[in-house]
C-alpha cells in the first residue's frame, strides 16, 4: 500500500480539491494521503480545516486528515480551533508552518503553548522543516522541541529540503539524536531522501509528493527508482506507507 504524507487541498479557487486530489492518487497508484488544507495561508484556516474533515467523511478509506493552525490568530483562537480539530473533526495531529505563517517554530509565547496542547492530547505534531524560512524552521528548533516533548510522535515536513539552502544534513543529524522524529521526504533532493534512510534506517522516513506542488504520479515514480535495488521489499513498503499509517493511525 502507498501512502502520500504530504497532500493539501482547499476549498478556495486557488487550491485543488478533493475530488481532484483522489484522480491524481488514482493515476499514481496511491491508496490513502495525509492531508492538510492548502495555502493561500491567509484563507480562513478554520474553513479549511473543516474541508479536509469533509474529504475524510466522504472518503474514510482514502483521506487521512490533518490539521492546522496559525497563532497569528491569537492563542484562544487557536487553542479553540485545536480543540474542534481533536473533538469534533478527529484528526490525527496537527500542523504549525512557521515558513508561511511566519513564526519561530520554537517561539515560547506563540508556538509552544500549542505545541503543549497538541502533545498533551495524545496526538501527533507535524512542521514544515525547510531551508525557505532558514531561521524560523531550521531543524535545531525542531530538536528543541523534540528534547521537550520526547513521547510526542513528530513529523518533519520536507525534513530541511524546500528553497536553495538545504538543511537535510542538519535535520537528519538531529533526528539520529531524537527518536521521535520522522521524516517526510518531499520537496528533498534525492540524495537526501536516500542518506536518511541509510543513516536512520527505513523506519524513520515516509514518502510524501507534496501534491499539488509537485505531481504525485512522478514522485512516485522517483522514489520507487531511487530506492530500487538500495532497499529490501519490506522497507519499501515502510518507506512508502507503513512508516506513516503506524505514526498517525496508533
Amino acid at each position: 500500500m502507498i501512502i502520500d504524507a504530504d497532500c493539501h487541498i482547499s476549498p478556495f479557487p486557488e487550491g485543488i480539491s478533493f475530488d481532484e486530489l483522489l484522480r491524481r492518487m488514482d493515476r499514481a497508484g496511491v491508496e490513502k494521503a495525509l492531508t492538510w488544507l492548502q495555502p493561500p495561508y491567509h484563507r480562513d484556516v478554520e474553513q479549511s480545516n473543516a474541508y479536509v474533515a469533509q474529504a475524510a467523511r466522504q472518503h474514510p478509506d482514502r483521506i487521512l486528515p490533518f490539521g492546522w493552525a496559525d497563532p497569528h490568530h491569537g492563542l484562544e483562537a487557536a487553542r479553540a480551533l485545536i480543540r474542534r480539530c481533536f473533538e469534533e473533526y478527529g484528526f490525527a495531529g496537527v500542523k504549525l508552518n512557521g515558513a508561511q505563517n511566519y513564526f519561530y517554530i520554537d517561539d515560547e509565547g506563540m508556538a509552544l503553548p500549542l505545541i503543549e496542547q497538541i502533545a498533551e492530547a495524545g496526538k501527533v505534531l507535524a512542521f514544515h522543516i525547510g531551508a525557505d524560512a532558514y531561521e524560523a524552521t531550521h531543524p535545531f528548533r525542531l530538536g528543541k522541541i523534540a528534547r521537550r516533548f520526547p513521547t510526542t510522535p513528530i513529523l518533519a515536513v520536507h525534513m530541511g529540503g524546500v528553497g536553495h539552502n538545504d538543511l537535510s544534513n542538519a535535520m537528519i543529524e538531529i533526528a539520529a539524536e531524537c527518536p521521535n522524529i520522522t521524516l517526510i521526504g518531499s520537496e528533498v533532493k534525492s540524495k537526501a531522501v536516500l542518506k536518511a534512510v541509510k543513516t536512520l534506517g527505513a523506519g524513520r522516513v515516509c514518502f510524501g509528493s507534496d501534491t499539488p506542488f509537485e505531481f504525485m504520479h512522478v514522485e512516485v515514480a522517483r522514489y520507487t527508482a531511487l530506492l530500487k535495488e538500495e532497499v529490501s521489499s519490506s522497507e519499501w513498503a515502510a518507506i512508502m506507507g507503513e512508516n506513516i499509517a503506524r505514526v498517525v493511525q496508533r
